[in-house]
């Protein structure tokens, strides 16, 4: 897709200096983090029902263990935080359980795209900003396709390329700043945007230059977590960027 720039004019206020945004994908630029979520709670919940362990929140154990990791570094946080010592088969297996639940929902319903995420996709992009999607999701191509935003960004770091160049998950910023290497753009003078607490600490740790985070849940706990573990501003909705007054 060919961009035309034209002028800084047209950049939201908050991100004025900033030469290209880093998105992640669950929960930023689709609301694929639902079923995410969903198909965790089903998988945790059958490892931990015969031990007779109370069920899996889906929403605060979630957001604190699981968003924005690996699928097996996710489920051995939850696991190991809730005192548990599995196995690394037992780990791998709940990891594969999740999978499964996961690609199933996904081809038996459609992802959609935020309304407000797309509204400033093509702000920056009509700015001439270079965007790239990255997640530690081997989905993400397929789930940013589905949802008919694919072509909005330059570049795309999934879960299968963090696999292919040995990637560390987040919170280690490897998987951005691979995304930022292939924009060209030095971290500093870059974006992230994410909704995940472990996501915004990538961010922080990788010096990025401002770091976004959103707030899906919409509760002050949430917003706090996000600015505690390094977002620079949090929004409910990324068309909020767009509506900022002018100092």
């Amino acid at each position: 897709m060919s961009v035309e720039r034209s002028g800084a004019a047209r950049v939201p206020r908050a991100l004025r200096g900033t030469r290209a945004v880093v998105l992640d994908t669950d929960g930023v630029i689709t609301d694929s983090a639902r079923v995410h979520a969903a198909a965790w709670k089903t998988a945790f919940d059958g490892f931990l029902s015969p031990r007779g362990e109370r069920p899996f929140d889906p929403r605060d154990e979630y957001l604190r263990h699981v968003d924005g990791k690996s699928r097996l570094d996710g489920a051995a946080a939850f696991l190991e935080a809730r005192g548990l010592r599995p196995s690394e088969d037992e780990v791998r297996a709940v990891a594969a359980h999740k999978e499964l639940l996961f690609t199933e929902q996904l081809r038996a319903g459609s992802v959609d795209a935020y309304p407000g995420t797309v509204r400033l996709l093509r702000a920056l992009r009509s700015a001439g900003i270079p965007l790239a999607a990255a997640s530690a999701s081997r989905h993400a191509g397929e789930l940013l396709e589905h949802a008919g935003v694919r072509g909005l960004f330059d570049t795309l770091v999934d879960g299968g390329e963090a696999a292919r160049l040995g990637l560390p998950g987040k919170p280690d910023p490897a998987l951005f700043l691979e995304a930022t290497r292939r924009l060209g753009v030095p971290a500093g003078h870059a974006a992230v945007v994410e909704d995940a607490l472990a996501g915004v600490e990538a961010g922080r740790r990788g010096g990025f230059g401002l770091v976004v985070g959103v707030d899906r849940a919409r509760t002050p706990a949430t917003r706090t977590a996000l600015l505690k573990h390094g977002a620079d501003l949090v929004v409910e909705d990324l068309a909020e960027l767009l509506t900022q007054k002018e100092d």
